[in-house]
């Protein structure tokens, strides 16, 4: 018999828009063609899922993998390697890099860059800055283009338009979300006498939690003038989320595992690995931004992704770089909480593929549907492992997890009805492709 699906994933809980139930799913030219009971089904393959559940592909929506210019920590290939082996399936992937994505002639650079050569599909975000202020309305409509970021306080790289008219020049030619890097950077400077030499935890002190809270507030200030939609990026704070929750008709926001999961107890321990912009902080805040998880405020995870060298981040604070490594733990490190109780995988599920599908306008990406990419992040529950160094993926060779025994492991990638990475085995060479945007698409 002629194979009716050229795969058919069989036997495991499919967790998506209708909740989890056991079914299969039939893909055909790249993309999920059935779900229900296909055990009668001829297919070209088939992978059996028996004991695991099978979630959309898991799309990490904020990556720094420094190509180009800063290879020697990150690539764009060693990064999407980490992606994979993490059960990652789409990335965006950030501005400030050098030279900065801040034009079409940049944007289509890395385009070439990645093509043939990124293990998972991808997007960029093309950097906001007061000179490309007038082009952004025709940039974040190019293709491979995520939308537009702007920095409002100063972190790794040379993007900042910390000034009220400056973002709001931006603003008013955008027409798609724009994401925001929410610091102010007035206060931050005004604050520089706070950092404490050789002592990383005077970080948060610096860059407090009203640094965070006023930018934020004036930002959305800004975006209701502009008539504009925003997305505040790595959420810090608990002021922020009780603020955020009365603005959900323009802003929506992301957290990430380190301010869920990290707090600054853990800078004794972690010293500069734990060195991050906006700074991971004292309990309070953590406790904050899950109430923001619970509530429904927070709409996607985003690693954060920044991978520093060990050699870089043993510089003594403040010299040391801010940034940490993350695609590769963002699944088993929240599939971690899932399996203490602090979130349901359903609502992993909406944070890491619903949310980006869902706020971001991608094509075809994020839920378990027929006609959608046949992308999906197979994991088992119930595993245990602990996270360790030499599991890394990425160049920099290093987690601030190490360690960290988690129960929820990511044990296949697929993409696109190709299995990518398998039983922490990447098994098919990168043939990662564009994202695709429902308010970007060929006219």
């Amino acid at each position: 018999m002629a194979a009716t699906y050229d795969l058919i994933l069989t036997g495991g809980t499919v967790v998506n828009h209708d909740g989890q139930g056991a079914r299969d799913v039939g893909v055909r030219d790249g993309r999920i063609a059935a779900i229900g009971d296909l055990a009668q089904v001829s297919a070209g393959s088939r992978i059996d899922c028996r004991g695991l559940h099978v979630l959309p592909g898991v799309i990490d929506s904020q990556v720094h993998f420094r190509e180009p210019g800063m290879e020697h920590k990150e690539d764009l290939e060693a990064g999407s390697r980490a992606a994979v082996l993490g059960g990652v399936t789409a990335v965006f992937e950030m501005p400030n890099t050098n030279p900065l994505t801040t034009s079409e002639a940049a944007l289509a650079d890395k385009l070439r860059r990645a093509t043939g050569r990124m293990h998972c599909d991808f997007a960029f975000w093309v950097g906001g800055t007061r000179e490309n202020a007038r082009d952004v309305g025709e940039l974040e409509r190019l293709p491979g283009a995520a939308g537009i970021k702007v920095f409002m306080g100063s972190s790794t790289g040379d993007l900042l338009v910390e000034d009220d008219e400056g973002v709001a020049s931006i603003l008013r030619n955008t027409r798609r979300r724009a994401a925001f890097h929410s610091e102010d950077e007035f206060r931050l400077r005004e604050r520089l006498g706070e950092r404490i030499a050789d002592d990383p935890s005077s970080h948060p002190v610096w860059r407090d939690e009203l640094a965070a809270l006023q930018c934020t507030e004036r930002l959305v200030r800004i975006a209701r003038q502009s008539r504009a939609r925003i997305h505040v990026l790595h959420i810090s704070t608990s002021e922020e989320i009780a603020f955020l929750d009365g603005q959900k008709d323009v802003a929506t926001c992301e957290a990430t595992p380190h301010h869920l999961t990290l707090s600054a107890d853990d800078y004794a321990r972690l010293g500069t690995l734990l060195q991050m912009n906006p700074p991971v902080r004292d309990k309070r805040h953590r406790d904050g931004v899950w109430r923001g998880v619970s509530q429904g405020v927070i709409d996607v995870l985003g690693s954060d992704h920044a991978p520093h060298t060990l050699e870089e981040k043993a510089k003594p604070y403040p010299q040391s770089p801010s940034g940490m490594p993350g695609v590769q733990t963002l699944v088993p490190v929240m599939l971690d909480h899932v399996n203490a109780g602090r979130l349901t995988l359903e609502r992993f599920v909406d944070l890491s593929c619903h949310g980006p599908n869902r706020i971001f306008g991608m094509a075809r990406k994020g839920r378990i549907a027929a006609g959608y990419d046949a992308d999906f992040t197979v994991v088992d529950m119930k595993r245990a492992e602990t996270i360790t160094n030499a599991q890394a993926g990425s160049k920099a060779g290093w987690t601030p997890y190490d360690g960290m025994r988690v129960t929820g492991w990511p044990v296949g990638t697929i993409i696109r009805g190709n299995r990518v990475m398998w039983e922490g085995e990447i098994v098919t060479k990168g043939q990662g492709r564009p994202v695709e945007f429902s308010e970007a698409l060929p006219r």
